[in-house]
């Protein structure tokens, strides 16, 4: 069932890996598959290297398993949360990824001081409060902080992304580490300095009317 997703799933995972943005077995990604609103979601627990498309779960927007042997990640209930509640959203990325999550430590938005990151993400990262995993709770504050962009840092947990696919999410997820690196590594040398909002928009506008094929 839905082995396309469940390849494309598991290869987000293991890019997550490549990249460094988990570790051991933090994070997840999950893909909805429009047709039949079944969610593939990472085990809870399970080590990158012990991952396939075999052992990933699928599970309905009621969090019900309809495929797999094993739990699925103890992060399910936000994803779902926000599927419902965002229908365009394909998929969720869930990482503790170093640098984005050292401004989650401190409580604090990243900021948009690249050209870059104003064409991607069109406007600073901002912050969720600091609720509890496992329930509603972050899902719900996701939803009604995140706005219109594909990136949120939760204040004293972690980064996730949304996209209208995983290859998008996953995008973000790559993307606002290498944004929340390269910032930390300015202040060493200064003070950042954010790009206005008005310049913002325009280059977000030009990067989705513009950019690529």
């Amino acid at each position: 069932m839905l082995e396309n997703l469940k390849e494309e799933v598991y290869k987000a995972h293991m890019n997550l890996w490549k990249n460094r943005l988990v570790m051991w077995t933090s994070g997840n990604v999950s893909g909805r598959d429009p047709k039949t609103d079944l969610v593939v979601i990472k085990p809870s627990g399970v080590s990158y290297d012990k991952l396939s498309p075999d052992n990933l779960v699928i599970v309905d927007l009621n969090g019900k398993i309809i495929e797999g042997q094993l739990r699925p990640s103890v992060d399910t209930t936000t994803h779902l949360y926000i599927y419902k509640h965002m229908p365009d959203v394909i998929s969720v990325i869930h990482t503790h990824s170093i640098y984005a999550s050292a401004f989650a430590a401190i409580g604090k938005p990243i900021p948009v001081c690249l050209t870059a990151m104003a064409d991607f993400f069109g406007g600073d990262i901002p912050v969720g409060g600091l609720v509890l995993i496992g329930e509603e709770e972050i899902g719900k504050e996701i939803v009604r902080k995140i706005g219109n962009l594909k990136a949120i840092i939760m204040k004293n947990h972690g980064p996730f992304t949304i996209g209208k696919s995983v290859s998008e999410a996953l995008k973000a997820a790559i993307f606002l580490e290498e944004s929340a690196r390269t910032l930390i590594m300015a202040k060493i040398l200064g003070e950042p300095q954010s790009i206005p909002e008005s310049i913002v928009n325009k280059l977000h506008k030009n990067y989705i009317e513009k950019y690529g094929q």
